[in-house]
């Protein structure tokens, strides 16, 4: 018989291990939250940019964001940043306020993601911003987390040429 003692203390933290995730998630920030820490301690930025009715951003999330091993380098490397291009909030930054456009496209857009985006409102799209802000690159598209993660490797490495991203 074992003691109900020693049941307890080998059970209850096997229970707590087993009841942990076996996916990472990703911090993800509002604008304004990376802005401040981007002050405090500069790091690259990257910014997801997607839609609610978007079934490839859905996958993104579900299929790349939420694996291990991306999450843990983006959490190493970079400010991460969710980015609804449809959101109607305000956004300052570098005091522009950028607003909701309820007359670009079918359903409106938000102006801070058609500066990122260049105008080309693909979804989902990652922006990658380097410390000083300026825009490293667009990349568009869905990619499955064994690709994705080279190219976060490769943004990283600096080989990349930043380019300021258009505010009006």
């Amino acid at each position: 018989m074992v003691p109900k003692a020693l049941t307890v203390k080998f059970f209850l933290p096997l229970l707590v291990f087993l009841a942990l995730p076996l996916t990472a998630q990703v911090e993800w920030l509002s604008w304004e939250e990376a802005m401040q820490r981007q002050a405090a301690e500069p790091k690259p930025m990257l910014v997801d940019v997607y839609t609610d009715w978007c079934g490839w951003c859905k996958q993104m999330d579900k299929k790349v964001f939420s694996e291990k091993q991306i999450a843990h380098y983006i959490a190493d490397n970079f400010y991460a940043v969710k980015l609804n291009a449809e959101q109607t909030e305000d956004i300052v930054y570098d005091n522009h306020t950028f607003k909701y456009d309820p007359n670009n496209g079918r359903r409106g857009v938000h102006a801070l993601a058609v500066a990122l985006l260049d105008g080309q409102m693909s979804y989902p799209s990652v922006v990658y911003l380097d410390e000083q802000r300026n825009r490293i690159t667009i990349s568009p598209g869905f990619k499955p987390a064994e690709r994705y993660i080279h190219e976060l490797r490769y943004i990283r490495s600096g080989t990349g040429k930043p380019r300021a991203f258009r505010t009006t």
